[in-house]
């Protein structure tokens, strides 16, 4: 049986939180209802302190920001856009439109249709999550979506220039400096600066993925991508150090932000919780890590590997960082989780940043129902039919009995009139 070396916070703790964030982005969404560009600005002022004359970068705004980083900034991202573009152009090809003839006179098919509109969300008020940009806004472009918006909040007072660049190299056709549960509600709902989209995607804080959940209807969504979760399972041919920094590279996100150790060794487990304190002293960011690790900060012995196992898809985790004897076993007989981490070679990181795999998944157990963000999740797939008279009297038979089977006598009559037209059969 499974038993912790370490819990975290609990879960009525967690839904008391949440109840809160839920009641903030309820009034703030409100209020963008009612009152647009208004309150848009005054909530970018209040919680951004930034208040432009235009949220949407110009030309020569987006231009600026290139002279405000490196050549080799420049080629980084290029470098990062050039692995995520290959993948998604991958995952396209292996979708396609198809049409057969399934019955006698009966042509069904599907077609695959981009969404029109998207906003892509980047965060970047603690940290300028350039990769955010790649991952939303490039995989957008592959999947053929013709109007791709994207905002990113101020940095240090201003467009993060490594921000803007990224959107701007990956195809973003507008761009605007503005963050949070206000760049949310614009995007969706829409004001006199911002035509509204159909889909937003793009991960976030609590807030941000609260926001998501109440618009989503109003628009599509990608996933519920909140703050981020990591999830190490690991066994006695690793050490503690490479654990500790795999989980405090994670936890750095942000005070909320879930890093978990799973592991059927008792003295690996230690050695990392010793690890974790002995890192935390000397990381750079260790004030927002440390917090994260001691809240949500979550050590579990487990006495087997199949143990493991459950413990793991229980728990459906964003990242899963496999590093044990046999890592192809997790990838076997494992089910829920946003993106794994196979072997020690790999880690979350090479997924967060440049590898080509998408670093927006699926959150607080999201897991257990869906996939991360990918090309499809910017495609329709939309069905049609196509019958020829003599397959409409053979399916208007059976659909007409069906009708009445059901007490549909508006339906029924759908088949009967063909039934009459083209074969002079009255069902009565």
């Amino acid at each position: 049986m499974a038993r912790y070396l370490k819990e975290g916070i609990s879960d009525e703790d967690k839904d008391t939180a949440d109840a809160q964030v839920r009641r903030t982005v309820e009034d703030i969404l409100d209020d963008i209802k009612k009152r647009g560009d208004a309150a848009v600005r005054d909530y970018s002022t209040k919680f951004d302190n930034w208040s432009p004359d235009n949220f949407r970068l110009s030309r020569a705004e987006i231009d600026a920001c290139y002279g405000q980083v490196t050549e080799q900034n420049i080629e980084d991202i290029k470098f990062a856009q050039k692995q995520i573009r290959n993948f998604a152009e991958i995952q396209k090809a292996s979708m396609h439109d198809v049409e057969e003839e399934t019955y006698p006179g009966v042509i069904l098919g599907h077609k695959n249709l981009p969404v029109a509109s998207v906003g892509c969300y980047v965060p970047g008020g603690k940290y300028p999550m350039v990769a955010s940009a790649h991952m939303s806004v490039v995989t957008a472009k592959v999947a053929g979506v013709p109007r791709i918006i994207a905002c990113a909040p101020p940095f240090e007072g201003r467009p993060a220039p490594a921000i803007v660049v990224a959107q701007d190299l990956a195809g973003a056709d507008e761009i605007y400096c503005l963050g949070g549960v206000q760049a949310m509600g614009a995007m969706a709902l829409g004001t006199d600066e911002i035509t509204p989209v159909d889909m937003l995607v793009g991960p976030g804080n609590a807030y941000v993925a609260e926001a998501k959940r109440q618009l989503y209807g109003r628009v599509g969504i990608d996933l519920l991508a909140g703050p981020t979760e990591t999830l190490v399972i690991a066994d006695d041919s690793v050490d503690g150090e490479l654990c500790a920094t795999d989980l405090l590279g994670q936890a750095e996100h942000g005070p909320t932000s879930a890093a978990i150790l799973i592991t059927n060794c008792e003295s690996l487990a230690l050695e990392t919780i010793n690890e974790v304190a002995r890192q935390l002293k000397t990381l750079p960011t260790a004030e927002v890590a440390g917090e994260a690790w001691k809240t949500y900060g979550q050590v579990i012995l487990c006495e087997s590997l199949e143990e493991m196992v459950i413990e793991a898809d229980r728990i459906a985790s964003e990242h899963v960082q496999v590093m044990t004897k046999d890592p192809d076993y997790f990838l076997h007989n494992m089910r829920n989780y946003g993106a794994l981490f196979l072997g020690p070679e790999t880690n979350v990181s090479y997924g967060d940043k440049v590898i080509g795999t998408n670093h927006t998944l699926p959150t607080k157990r999201a897991a257990r129902y869906t996939g991360g963000l990918w090309v499809g999740k910017f495609i329709k797939t939309c069905t049609y039919q196509k019958v020829t008279q003599e397959a409409s009297v053979e399916i208007g038979k059976y659909c007409s009995r069906l009708c009445a089977l059901e007490g549909f006598a508006g339906h029924k009559e759908q088949a009967d009139i063909r039934l009459r037209r083209y074969a002079g059969i009255n069902e009565g």
